[in-house]
């Protein structure tokens, strides 16, 4: 069934969790997740990038989100990831998407606002939530990471302008996670998720949700992360099936039987997520 950003978002501050938020560019990713989320009875919330594109437009994946969505037991949003522009936002909405990220954040502060206010008031159109982000992190959505690329943390006194002045339902933050794989430990500022949740009093969302330990996950939802994005480390567990799939059957010649064992690799990468965001 399909619920709002703002049901999901209370879901989790009435458990004290985090919404897992996975990017389902492909059918089999979209399979894997909706069927975790049914498995443990929990919401979850399905999303498109817009940097996937070359993958699935969202005019082609994004019908099949929505349908499996409404025909699912289970709550799920559908929602618009990192949504560059207000066109690509209604885009989303047209084809059926109720929650929306619109992701100005590379603009200056005053167009970053701007951007995200014209987008709050389209959503505000069909009462749907709205995800914005302030501050910068290093790497892109789909898995690639600059070496060299530095973090722009989120300002606390910004963010509480920003929340007060565009209406977003939440605030995607910077605060040490990385879009992409981790070249190196990562180092996660906790002070500052307290003092951004404290000073916007929305939830705080976690992007570059990939690759931290059960213990980092945790101490981030103490402090008020509500949402914690999800992709690199599930697209990279398929590839890695279907690489061994096709190392233990050399005779291999035809494309589904690796969509088969891609698509249980991403349940079990899921399944252990899901485990940790939701405390099971």
């Amino acid at each position: 069934m399909l619920i709002s950003l703002h049901d999901a978002l209370a879901y989790a501050e009435e458990k004290n969790c985090a919404i897992a938020a996975v990017n389902t560019p492909t059918f089999e990713m979209l399979l894997a997740a909706i069927r975790t989320a049914e498995r443990h009875r929990v919401p979850l919330i399905l999303q498109h990038a817009e940097v996937h594109e070359p993958i699935n437009t969202i005019e082609n994946i994004g019908p099949a989100m929505v349908e499996l969505a409404r025909r699912s037991e289970v709550p799920l949003v559908v929602h618009v990831d990192h949504g560059e522009s207000f066109d690509y936002v209604k885009r989303g909405f047209d084809v059926g998407f109720n929650s929306a990220m619109i992701d100005a954040s590379v603009l200056p502060y005053e167009e970053n606002l701007a951007v995200t206010r014209e987008v709050v008031a389209l959503a505000n159109e069909y009462g749907y939530g709205v995800e914005a982000e302030l501050g910068v992190m290093p790497g892109r959505e789909d898995g690639r990471t600059e070496a060299s690329a530095q973090a722009l943390y989120t300002d606390p006194d910004r963010a509480e302008s920003f929340v007060r002045d565009s209406g977003v339902t939440a605030l995607a933050c910077s605060f040490g996670t990385v879009h992409g794989l981790y070249r190196a430990e990562p180092h996660l500022n906790y002070d500052l998720i307290d003092t951004l949740r404290s000073r916007t009093g929305v939830p705080i969302v976690m992007h570059g949700g990939s690759g931290l330990s059960a213990s980092e996950y945790r101490d981030c939802i103490r402090r008020g992360v509500r949402k914690i994005n999800y992709y690199t480390y599930a697209d990279k567990a398929a590839f890695e099936a279907a690489q061994q799939h096709v190392a233990e059957n050399p005779d291999t010649f035809t494309f589904s039987p690796l969509t088969v064992a891609a698509t249980a690799a991403v349940e079990e990468n899921l399944d252990e997520l899901v485990r940790v965001l939701y405390g099971l």
